[in-house]
């Protein structure tokens, strides 16, 4: 008779070692995601950098031997203030879908702007504004922005398969876990 009234307590301490364990698995798979974000972050902080180190101060940018010099300098200086003030954003909520979102936008408008750049270089009879070194030096750039963007996505995805298994679901749901949103890898 005793071995029937000890039984609903086992399986009680089961469901609540379970329950534990469960959580605990969820907030690691969420850290592991913000720790793959702050390397991303990284990469894309030295992009901002690379940036503000190959464009020219602005009263140079007036005197440039090249038409539009300023307009030129400042598509650039424009997109990599974008990307640094969405980067800002999202380092408060690394996994809000929105914040990655914008940070996604604001990566691509960088890329349109050196894209531009390069391609005005090519056909400027005046030589290249951009130096060889800072090309290649963003070429290695964004292939370190790639791996930390595939790291950062794997972490998004784990995350967001672990608060999607039932019964896990429910302590996702219990404790207010976001499926979060991963960011669009440049090809």
């Amino acid at each position: 008779m005793q071995t029937s009234s000890f039984l609903p307590w086992v399986l009680a301490a089961l469901a609540l070692f379970w329950a534990v364990g469960a959580y605990n698995r969820l907030v690691r798979l969420r850290s592991d995601a913000n720790a793959a974000f702050a390397a991303l972050e990284a990469e894309l902080s030295k992009q901002v950098k690379l940036v503000h180190a190959c464009v020219p101060p602005e009263e140079e940018q007036a005197q440039s031997q090249f038409t539009g010099g300023s307009a030129f300098w400042g598509g650039l200086q424009g997109a990599a203030a974008q990307l640094s003030a969405t980067l800002g954003s999202a380092r408060a909520k690394p996994l809000d879908a929105e914040r990655i979102a914008a940070l996604g936008a604001a990566q691509e408008v960088l890329a349109m702007a050196w894209d531009r750049a390069e391609r005005d270089d090519a056909h400027d009879l005046a030589g290249p504004r951009l130096p060889e070194d800072f090309s290649s030096e963003r070429q290695q750039l964004e292939r370190m922005t790639q791996a930390a963007t595939e790291h950062f996505n794997v972490a998004v995805r784990n995350y967001n398969d672990a608060i999607a298994q039932f019964p896990a679901a429910l302590l996702a749901w219990l404790f207010g876990f976001q499926p979060a949103r991963g960011l669009r890898a440049r090809p």
